[in-house]
């Protein structure tokens, strides 16, 4: 038992520190290299007086927006030193701290750091880019979900085809069977959860929030026995950490692409991987309530006359424009964020 929480606990603050230390480096490659925005984002469908307000700002256009290089590379750092550590020194306690897995962690580890290379690619491509591209055209969005399905397709054929997963567990009803429509549900759910990425619009509220969920899922996965899972869990929680210490107001950079599409992706795996897909929505509620808002002014802005639900979507920005300030908002949001992950891992672990 004792040994399980060393193996969890040391690896996130491992994570935590070499974020820390990476950051000094990163952070003078990209002022170095202007690895910001070069043009502002404008969509003709919800540029309003209230949208103008609250985008494009002169910080938005000069900060940074590949900070969640950050995470993933403090992640794949620590997996690399634990491991290495467990090959050159194999005692008894490098064996034990290794959580690097073919089981448990290779696919989740395999996933997040794919995502956020195409994230990375994305990034780079608007900071470099001209015209559309540049300025979040509809037509690349596409593109990254043909990129996010994809990735799914493949994992969820190794979950079906190699694991012989076919069910899931619903909550107080048991599980239940899917048989091969557990494919196109696997997929379902993760491009359902990189649409919540719109998240990542104000200092600090991503990564707090991520960092959160991700804490969830190491807590029930170690009820579960997936002590490797929960390692993993627990070091992208100790990275997103590192990167909420310079995100924080003002943010010295961005999560950008790479962070978010990396982190919603992989907590797709992670929720499946842990049979608990199903309290997915509850533990990440603020990022569901953020998705949800989009999509409700996006269809009533084009079936409803025009008619706008909030003043500007994702929902953190209407709140911030009707005068919420924007640490009040971050705040508040982590509150919600920590309350709803303890019910959510409550219902997973009791039912």
């Amino acid at each position: 038992m004792i040994i399980n929480v060393i193996k969890i606990v040391v690896p996130a603050v491992l994570s935590f520190f070499l974020g820390m230390l990476i950051t000094p480096f990163f952070t003078n490659l990209f002022y170095k290299y202007k690895m910001w925005k070069k043009s502002p984002r404008t969509d003709a469908n919800i540029t309003t007086d209230d949208f103008a307000k609250v985008h494009n700002t002169k910080s938005e256009l000069s900060t940074p927006r590949v900070g969640g290089i950050i995470i993933w590379v403090s992640v794949l750092l620590t997996v690399c030193v634990i491991y290495l550590l467990s090959i050159i020194f194999p005692t008894e306690i490098t064996q034990k701290l290794n959580f690097l897995s073919r089981n448990q962690t290779l696919v989740p580890l395999a996933t997040l750091i794919l995502a956020s290379l195409i994230g990375l690619i994305d990034d780079m491509l608007q900071i470099m880019g001209k015209g559309s591209y540049a300025k979040d055209s509809l037509v690349y969005r596409k593109v990254k979900i043909v990129a996010v399905t994809l990735i799914g397709l493949a994992i969820s054929y190794w979950f079906y085809y190699k694991l012989e997963v076919t069910s899931i567990h619903m909550p107080f009803l048991g599980d239940i069977n899917l048989g091969l429509w557990f494919i196109p549900f696997f997929i379902l759910v993760m491009l359902a959860v990189f649409s919540t990425s719109v998240i990542d619009g104000m200092d600090g509220l991503s990564g707090g929030i991520m960092a959160t969920i991700f804490t969830a899922y190491a807590l029930i996965a170690f009820v579960n026995n997936q002590i490797d899972i929960a390692a993993f869990c627990s070091v992208v929680s100790g990275g997103t950490l590192a990167f909420l210490w310079f995100n924080i107001p003002p943010a010295r950079f961005y999560m950008g692409e790479t962070g978010i599409l990396g982190l919603t992706v992989t907590l797709s795996v992670i929720a499946f991987m842990t049979n608990s897909v199903m309290v997915l929505p509850i533990i990440a509620l603020p990022l569901v309530l953020t998705s949800a808002s989009v999509i409700i002014q996006i269809i009533s802005y084009k079936y409803f006359n025009k008619h706008r639900v909030f003043r500007v979507a994702p929902l953190h920005h209407h709140f911030e424009a009707i005068g919420w300030s924007r640490e009040k908002i971050v705040m508040r949001y982590w509150v919600v964020s920590v309350v709803f992950a303890i019910i959510g891992v409550i219902i997973a672990l009791v039912s």
